[in-house]
């Protein structure tokens, strides 16, 4: 990879995760393929590798289904000036998931939830997000103030499409783009279903998690350009933002390296764009500033 510069102020980090495994365990990491992030990976952690690159708020993001992890996220968010957000998670089918969404807001830290996440990806009913009962708990997140954070694989990103579509009033993020297929390089199903995702107007996405969903040994900034730019095609940067996914990311990259990489993929772009996706679409859509 080149010497590309990379942003130096105001770097908003809008995804990440934060786990101590005695607490919430991660049974989505496999010791054998994942042994680079089969440890603890706590605040401290956190503020060493992010402010070493610039990073100067996050957004940290829920790994497991659990009301717990989110509480202890918004504990963490609460004596941090680095953890400015929390999108956490909730039971979405819950007939009182109102009154729990209003809890977690009232709880320490409260004032840093920002999102609510479901693992879709991992859901094996194909029409999950068409559930009556599904829906009902999203239409719930968007009525408390809160974006919704879609956790998706390609294939399932048509049901992606109808929620959005469905549900105008309820603001939704993509998390990794959809999950490109980029180890296979199938990607023209892909382009359509992410086009016809960001031609609704409560929609954004997040640069991030593209390294994993690459050939973890192999991948080079030119194999991830194609999605890069179908993406600022697609969004715009007014609707883009940068997260690391750290440190996930780091089963293919360090956190300084995917910066520095999509520092060169979006040397097209001007001093505005960059900005947008550095910091400014998160701050806007997340609510940063206010928190």
């Amino acid at each position: 990879m080149g010497a590309t510069a990379q942003p130096r102020l105001g770097i908003v980090d809008a995804h990440h995760h934060l786990w101590t495994r005695a607490r919430h365990q991660q049974p989505w990491i496999d010791p054998v393929t994942m042994a680079a992030i089969d440890a603890d990976f706590e605040a401290d952690d956190l503020a060493a590798a992010a402010g070493a690159v610039g990073v100067t708020r996050t957004v940290v993001v829920q790994t497991v289904a659990s009301e717990a992890e989110t509480r202890d996220l918004l504990t963490i968010a609460a004596g941090s000036e680095l953890v400015t957000g929390v999108v956490g998670w909730v039971d979405l089918t819950a007939a009182d998931v109102a009154a729990r969404l209003e809890r977690l807001c009232e709880a320490t830290g409260g004032d840093r939830l920002v999102g609510i996440r479901h693992l879709v990806q991992d859901e094996p009913d194909p029409g999950f997000l068409d559930r009556a009962d599904v829906r009902r708990g999203i239409t719930a997140v968007g009525a408390a103030g809160l974006v919704f954070d879609l956790l998706v694989r390609d294939h399932q990103l048509p049901g992606a499409v109808r929620l959005a579509r469905d549900l105008p009033d309820v603001r939704f993020v993509l998390d990794h783009l959809g999950k490109p297929a980029l180890r296979r390089g199938e990607l023209g199903e892909w382009m359509r279903d992410l086009g016809a995702l960001a031609r609704l107007p409560n929609t954004a996405a997040k640069l991030s998690g593209l390294v994993t969903e690459a050939d973890w040994s192999t991948w080079t900034p030119a194999s991830l350009r194609p999605v890069v730019r179908t993406a600022l095609e697609c969004f715009g940067p007014e609707r883009l933002m940068f997260g690391s996914d750290w440190p996930v990311c780091l089963l293919a990259t360090s956190y300084r390296e995917w910066i520095a990489t999509l520092s060169e993929l979006l040397e097209e772009c001007d001093a505005g764009a960059q900005a947008m996706i550095w910091h400014r679409t998160a701050r806007r859509i997340y609510g940063l500033d206010d928190r």
